[in-house]
């Protein structure tokens, strides 16, 4: 593996992140609030569900989702 940095995009933002990086350090670096509460929701590109833990490419698409306040806060409707 390289020592070259990564160009990703998370919703639609290029970030630049170190070689090796994962696809929470990419969220966390896209929002670091979003990154420190429950975990998102992330798609690639095309919709597939991302693991936090996944490798990052150079070029990839991540898809953050946010909840909803409501069910942040645990008062989603049942």
């Amino acid at each position: 593996m390289s020592g070259l940095p990564l160009r990703v995009y998370v919703n639609e933002r290029p970030l630049t992140l170190p070689a090796g990086s994962i696809v929470a350090d990419a969220v966390a670096l896209f929002d670091p609030a979003l990154a420190a509460g429950t975990p998102p929701d992330v798609t690639d590109g095309r919709g597939i569900a991302l693991a936090l833990d996944a490798p990052l490419s150079g070029g990839a698409i991540v898809r953050v989702l946010r909840a909803s306040r409501a069910a942040a806060d645990g008062n989603a409707p049942a």
